[in-house]
């Protein structure tokens, strides 16, 4: 049986598309081994980093020439996934590409020309299972891809485990927050209070554990489009070149580059005689924050109370309750420079922005002698370097301006010296993070992303349903099945039963099973009594012939037995026997064209009739011949050499050939049963006359 199962999901965002594998038991499986606890879980999904593989740039780069993006974009992916997944489980592995903010800021017709290249390119190169292009290629909404990571977070975190502890007053679950480069997401599920309040803003989530039962969830999601790291970039440069006084400004300071840093509009390093207007950096953080503030249109309408940024309604957040983890460019921004540098990597809030100053106010000539040493570390280019201080301030921005994050400390856990989102605390209850906000990338070596939130949704989906038979999916926040309900793969049945058959068949080959061996004896002995009837009533006598043999005097009692009934040849059942002697030549294997159709008789053969019935014109006189049709053998039960049907008169018969063959009547019900014998041949039927030579 199959013992593990694939998925294939390809998140293709702004600035690139990576591509993630991801595994799992097939739940049968699962089952056998798993614990009352582990019962009481969601799949174990299990991914490796070798299986993971980004190409740049975006597809959503390919608006101008959508055919070639299998070629140019879709094609090493492809090989690096079927890399990876064994042959023969391809067709059953489901492939999914799904593109985020870059995406969608294209023109529909964009769009949509790129998801056709897309989907005609998989289906033609790879036999993945692609059911529904619609479903499993396609543009998710901000709030899809935030669920979808708030799944990935809580999962790792142990949030959906049965006997999981409230990380305080009575909370299980944790917040999620993941920013881009086109779009911010947050996702939540907010105190009773506030649930309440807003039950009408709230996606309701369900999920199946491996015993069928289910999870729900009512969390609230909501997306910024535009406030990722590079749209934010964009907004700002666009803001300081209108504010210096237009295109005809050839230098504009820029308080979030470096001192002495010279970059293009779209942030790419410039001499100071290259004519274009170029920004200038001055390395003044403090300014920098205060310039990027006004990003967050905290001002703006809110017409739906309360509101976060840009007029968005969020419900209250309670953190008292609700702590938060971060992906994506929260890590990378807190991380890769402002952690690698020191050896100290305990930090709070004030800590963390003394050392953004301190970086950002270096002239760039020693940023870049700092990034050829790998001061910060080898993944740390020049690129990277000329970002960082926009982005921090955005960060910075964002966590406490703008969402309202308390500024108690970035990446504080509790009892750790250290920001311990490298070394976290490993199994169960230890993995907590009891600070409001804690930056993330790894959880147990497992990348936390979106893609593995989706993947849990449908591993989850795959498992059949217990008493309660609700689908997996989400929703609006409304009892049962809402109409806007999404399924994780096509819609088909919205339960999956476990049938008989895979109960049948984890009985007799599940390796774990304390059934497999007896299991494997009655498979093989129905499959015997199965090819035993099949084989037909004149192979079953000869089989019973040999038993009765074999027995010696106790095969008497055979055919009044059990044995007897199975072979179908009791006693007082009227039937034919057919008794040949040693030597002698088949019916059942006769000739019909030729010389060979002649017998001995001299009877010649008459095309219009069978062979039989030629003879039986010479053969049988009497007043009381009786009337046959001949068929020939087609292997049923009910045939015996050439087969006989429509029988009207069974008082008796001999037929007499060189063979000998006889076919004796049948006695009447109760009385003993004549086997007829080459021994007897000389004895004449009472209800036939004498043939000619006979006399």
């Amino acid at each position: 049986m199959v013992k593990w199962r694939y998925a294939v999901i390809l998140d293709a965002g702004s600035s690139g598309t990576r591509v993630y594998v991801y595994r799992w038991l097939e739940s049968a499986k699962a089952r056998q081994s798993a614990s009352p606890k582990e019962l009481k879980s969601l799949p174990e999904i299990r991914t490796k980093k070798r299986w993971t593989k980004k190409i740049h740039p975006g597809i959503s780069t390919f608006a101008d020439k959508p055919s070639r993006v299998g070629p140019d974009h879709l094609e090493e992916l492809l090989k690096h996934a079927l890399d990876v997944i064994p042959e023969s489980d391809v067709k059953n592995t489901p492939f999914f590409l799904l593109a985020t903010a870059g995406m969608r800021l294209l023109s529909d017709v964009d769009r949509n020309q790129i998801l056709s290249e897309v989907c005609s390119y998989v289906k033609s190169h790879s036999n993945f299972l692609v059911p529904d292009c619609d479903i499993h290629i396609q543009v998710i909404p901000g709030e899809t891809e935030g669920l979808y990571g708030w799944i990935a977070a809580n999962y790792l975190l142990d949030s959906f485990d049965a006997d999981n502890d409230a990380h305080k007053n009575g909370h299980h679950t944790y917040g999620f927050l993941d920013m881009g480069g086109a779009s911010a997401q947050l996702a939540f599920v907010p105190n009773e209070t506030e649930a309440r309040k807003h039950a009408n803003d709230l996606t309701l989530l369900r999920l199946r554990n491996l015993d069928g039962s289910i999870q729900e969830y009512k969390v609230f999601v909501t997306s910024w489009l535009e406030y990722g790291v590079r749209e934010a970039r964009r907004r700002y440069v666009e803001a300081i070149l209108k504010a210096a006084g237009g295109p005809k400004v050839k230098e504009i300071p820029d308080p979030c580059l470096p001192a002495g840093l010279r970059t293009s509009r779209d942030g790419k390093p410039v001499s100071s005689d290259s004519g274009e207007t170029h920004l200038v950096g001055t390395g003044r953080f403090d300014e920098c924050l205060e310039q990027t503030y006004p990003l967050l249109d905290k001002d703006a309408p809110c017409p739906d109370e309360p509101c976060l940024l840009h007029g968005v309604h969020v419900p209250a957040i309670d953190f008292d309750v609700n702590r938060f983890v971060g992906i994506s460019e929260y890590w990378h921004t807190t991380h890769e420079i402002f952690e690698m540098g020191y050896k100290d990597k305990a930090y709070d809030f004030n800590t963390y922005q003394q050392r953004v100053n301190r970086f950002c106010s270096q002239d760039w000539s020693a940023i870049e002698k700092g990034v050829s040493e790998h001061r910060w570390g080898s993944k740390v280019d020049e690129e990277k370097a000329m970002e960082v201080c926009f982005k921090a301030s955005w960060i910075i921005n964002m966590l406490h301006d703008g969402i309202g994050i308390p500024r108690v400390g970035l990446e504080t856990a509790k009892g750790s010296t250290h920001n311990g989102t490298k070394e976290v605390l490993q199994h169960g209850k230890q993995k907590g993070y009891l600070s409001t906000f804690q930056a993330v990338n790894e959880i147990d070596s497992t990348e936390v992303s979106w893609t593995l939130g989706k993947v849990v949704l449908y591993a989850s989906s795959l498992i059949p349903a217990g008493e309660n038979d609700l689908p997996v999916g989400f929703g609006s926040n409304q009892p049962g099945v809402p109409a806007d309900f999404q399924y994780p793969s096509i819609r088909g049945p919205t339960v999956i039963r476990e049938t008989d058959f895979e109960t049948w068949r984890e009985a007799l080959f599940g390796g774990e099973s304390p059934r497999r061996i007896p299991g494997l004896l009655l498979f093989l002995l129905i499959v015997v009594i199965m090819v035993f009837y099949l084989c037909g009533r004149n192979r079953r006598g000869r089989i019973y012939h040999k038993l009765q043999s074999f027995f010696g005097p106790r095969g008497s009692r055979f055919n009044r037995g059990l044995g007897g009934k199975l072979l179908g040849l009791r006693r007082n059942s009227p039937a034919y026997e057919r008794v040949m002697e040693e030597g002698g030549l088949d019916l059942g294997e006769m000739n019909t064209g030729g010389e060979s159709d002649r017998s001995d008789s001299g009877v010649d053969y008459d095309p219009s009739k069978s062979p039989m019935q030629s003879k039986r014109s010479s053969l049988l006189s009497g007043p009381h011949t009786p009337t046959f049709k001949f068929e020939l053998d087609n292997g049923s039960g009910s045939s015996i050499g050439l087969g006989i049907s429509n029988i009207h008169d069974r008082q008796g018969m001999v037929l007499r050939n060189d063979s000998r063959e006889h076919l004796v009547p049948a006695v009447a019900s109760g009385s003993r049963s004549r086997a007829g014998s080459p021994t007897r041949m000389h004895r004449k039927s009472p209800v036939l006359s004498p043939m000619d030579g006979e006399q």
